[in-house]
């Protein structure tokens, strides 16, 4: 079945049909974080959303190309042109050389990504790494009368750029406002207009992070590192670029008018896509406003808001059950819900591979259940073609997966299916769980727990002389690759060697 994919385009404020500019090759962009701290819930957000589009887009028959960079200098604090570089000011805190703090908090976000089963980029470039392509279309955006040079430093000159081009296209900014209600704040007066924004920063005495350029030792600004890295690995023009809400001013905004003035002369992406942020009793969670949840503290239950620890899954879903675009806030009510309905899905895969299609029974196919059960699994499609929409698509799984446990439980007689039918409801429900929205199976519990347990019950039946047991528990043990070790100081396990 051809899947058409819709998604909505924050550049022209409606749904569109997916088509890719080189078919069946599509490129797409996600702006990575900042590796100055641990990941919190809203990373975990724009990584999931991502994830499933490029899941699904693969899934459909595209050949992708994702590429998701690492910020690791020129995001000043604030987001704005002037104070410390976020990584060097936690690197001096810590005592530490910037790239340390960068490999240590890079580390520490695959790992979590891992852990919530986000797909690793095909390309994860760096913006340290790419200072010549970055330098190079500086000289673009200065070449076409676009940015001007200040002491070293070089601005993109926005009133210049609007004359000819809509400096706010895609965040629905009118220039005129900004200029209205944006200040001139103390160093920011090298400046022509307080719109503009660094393309380069030269850099003070002290700042530990700076390359040489044609107008003075410094630093990239942090808008034109994803300017240059998209266009090295994607081209001048490719099809989506990804991120969260509140990126697009002036992050996204800036990026359009860089490509604008470079000498790309486009939009960059055909589509931007931006995911709704996580919030927090209806507050935007994040670093700067202090009220974050990292998610090892999800993980490990280890914060004043959590009554629980929560499993990498269980968040997962949590962020699933919403429409990307949507707010999600956060309750540990939505995350003890969520773990019910991942339990509810991880079930419905234990009772797919425990159902079989009968080989010798006769089959006398109801062609209206048949009917019936394809159109359910159709509809699992819906949500996901309609703008990535996963909450449609799980509710529409959990109605298939009724029909299953009717199967299951011989409700529903299974020799009244076709085996196209019964194929079809098995391939569809196993294959948007675990390859599409990107669900696991996870232990349910401690193992080294269980194994105590276990070994209890091995002491127990040791001391009531019931070797039938003692063998038994032994045998079954030794089949998952464990010996039970019977010591004069107690009984321990360890693995077979």
């Amino acid at each position: 079945m051809q899947q058409k994919l819709n998604l909505y385009n924050t550049l022209t404020r409606k749904k569109e049909e997916f088509e890719p500019l080189h078919a069946p090759f599509v490129g797409m962009y996600l702006c990575g974080p900042t590796v100055y701290g641990e990941p919190h819930l809203g990373h975990a957000r724009s990584a999931i959303t991502f994830d499933v589009l490029y899941r699904y887009l693969k899934y459909i028959g595209y050949k992708v190309r994702f590429v998701r960079n690492i910020t690791d200098v020129g995001h000043l604090e604030n987001d704005a042109d002037e104070g410390e570089d976020k990584i060097a000011k936690k690197a001096k805190l810590e005592h530490l050389e910037p790239m340390e703090v960068v490999q240590h908090y890079t580390n520490v976000y695959h790992q979590d990504m891992d852990k919530l089963n986000v797909l690793r980029p095909d390309i994860e470039p760096r913006a340290s790494g790419h200072i010549i392509e970055q330098i190079e279309m500086i000289q673009e955006i200065l070449d076409n009368g676009m940015a001007y040079e200040v002491n070293g430093s070089v601005y993109f000159d926005v009133p210049a750029y609007h004359k000819n081009h809509k400096y706010g296209k895609l965040s629905g900014r009118v220039i005129e406002d900004l200029m209205t209600n944006t200040r001139d704040t103390e160093g920011q007066s090298e400046k022509h207009s307080p719109l503009d924004f660094a393309l380069w920063k030269k850099a003070s005495p002290q700042h530990i992070m700076r390359w040489p350029s044609p107008w003075s030792d410094g630093f990239p600004g942090w808008h034109l590192e994803c300017s240059a890295m998209s266009r090295k690995y994607l081209g001048t023009t490719f099809d989506i670029h990804g991120g969260g809400l509140d990126l697009m001013f002036p992050h996204h905004e800036c990026e359009i008018a860089q490509s604008q003035a470079s000498n790309n002369h486009t939009d960059a992406a055909k589509y931007w896509v931006h995911n709704n942020m996580i919030t927090i009793n209806g507050q935007k969670m994040g670093k700067s406003l202090g009220n974050f949840i990292n998610l090892s503290e999800l993980f490990s239950g280890n914060h004043e808001m959590l009554e629980e620890k929560y499993s990498p899954m269980t968040i997962r879903f949590f962020i699933l059950q919403a429409h990307y675009r949507s707010t999600l806030d956060f309750s540990n009510e939505a995350l003890q819900a969520a773990r019910k309905g991942y339990t509810k899905m991880m079930n419905g895969l234990n009772v797919l591979k425990k159902l079989r299609y009968p080989e010798n029974a006769e089959i006398t196919p109801d062609a209206k259940l048949n009917e019936e059960l394809l159109k359910l699994t159709e509809d699992c499609f819906r949500g996901l073609n309609d703008d990535m929409n996963t909450a449609r698509t799980i509710a529409s799984l959990f109605n298939l997966l009724k029909k299953i446990n009717s199967l299951y439980l011989g409700q529903i007689n299974i020799t009244h299916l076709t085996r196209g039918t019964f194929d079809t409801i098995r391939e569809t429900y196993q294959e948007l769980v675990l390859d599409v929205l990107g669900l696991k199976e996870e232990q349910a519990g401690d193992m080294d727990e269980m194994l105590q347990l276990v070994l209890g019950f091995y002491k127990e039946a040791k001391e009531n002389k019931a070797y039938d047991k003692v063998d038994a528990i032994r045998a079954e043990l030794k089949k998952q690759g464990i010996v039970i070790k019977d010591m004069k100081t107690g009984i321990d396990w360890a693995y077979e060697e």
